[in-house]
């Protein structure tokens, strides 16, 4: 089985739910575990994965907390960093529509450093990217374009999911789109929402849009479309693989869920090339993913909602 690395932001979400998308009206929140990287690699390790956490938390109690829950979940922390920096924050008001107000303190995240001692553990196995925050500035940035560096020289499977945020790249979004593009480029397979996807390929067809991408030297394009499943296209092959119905009540984690699903699935194949040379392969995968992303929206917060392996068994 492969390793699976998962570098970029964990941070702390202090919720207000069903308080109205007002957060000057909110009274109280709940602290939990969140940032996409993180969340991904505790998918892999809850489905019988192996996963390993790079990204950097503050050395106070709610950085204690962050590792703490990514260990429970089994995921490898050893590559971890603290900062004397606070622990990144995020403050999200949801209101029953779904409507919601964000504020981000942004903290320690930001304060990766690049090792080169990882370098040799990245061999032939799995890195994912996941840039909710790394494309922001700071050493993590640095840290993040090295990284990517290293993956390709080191023959690993690379992985790219922009996580895009409205609410962080305001009046911003060319310098977003221009950042994620040597990654799409240098990656095997790229997770996008529709919304990502139209807005990095400046494309509303989506096809049209996978044909950018593949253009760019992407390999694997997955497409999340909620619902209705995901459009998959690889090696001349596209196709919407629908997803399971489900109620959900917290959409949060679902595409970080998707993503983890599938690259656990990648790490147990014995010769990725058997995925590149077998499309129904790689569609029975999707199906397997989407029905973890589809699980995870069934319950509040994201990290206590990933499936585990007989949940997606069943």
């Amino acid at each position: 089985m492969k390793e699976v690395f998962c570098i970029g932001e964990v941070l702390i979400d202090f919720v207000a739910e069903k308080q109205g998308s007002d957060l000057s009206l909110a009274r109280e929140f709940t602290k939990k575990a969140g940032g996409a990287p993180a969340n991904v690699a505790c998918a892999v390790a809850k489905l019988g994965g192996k996963s390993t956490f790079i990204g950097c938390v503050g050395n106070d109690p709610f950085g204690t907390f962050l590792l703490n829950v990514l260990e429970n979940e089994g995921v490898d922390v050893s590559l971890a960093q603290r900062s004397e920096i606070f622990t990144t924050l995020a403050f999200v008001s949801i209101a029953e529509d779904g409507e919601r107000d964000f504020v981000f303190s942004r903290g320690a995240d930001k304060e990766l450093k690049y090792s080169p001692a990882i370098k040799k553990r990245f061999n032939k196995n799995i890195i994912h990217f996941g840039a909710a925050t790394a494309l922001l500035g700071g050493s993590l940035e640095e840290a993040y374009g090295r990284f990517l560096f290293d993956a390709i020289t080191q023959n690993a499977f690379i992985s790219f999911d922009p996580n895009y945020r409205a609410d962080l790249w305001k009046n911003k979004t060319d310098i977003f789109i221009k950042k994620c593009m040597p990654f799409i480029e240098k990656s095997t397979l790229c997770k996008f929402s529709l919304e990502e996807a139209k807005l990095i390929s400046g494309k509303e067809n989506i096809s049209e849009a996978c044909e950018f991408f593949h253009e760019t030297g992407t390999e694997i394009i997955t497409i999340t479309l909620g619902s209705e499943g995901t459009f998959v296209s690889s090696q001349g092959h596209s196709q919407i693989i629908p997803s399971i119905s489900v109620k959900p009540v917290d959409t949060t984690g679902a595409g970080d869920a998707f993503i983890g699903c599938l690259l656990k699935q990648i790490s147990t194949l014995d010769n990725i090339e058997s995925m590149r040379s077998n499309p129904d392969l790689l569609f029975e995968m999707i199906t397997m993913a989407n029905k973890a992303g589809a699980i995870t929206t069934m319950n509040y917060g994201a990290i206590k909602s990933l499936p585990s392996q007989t949940q997606l068994d069943h």
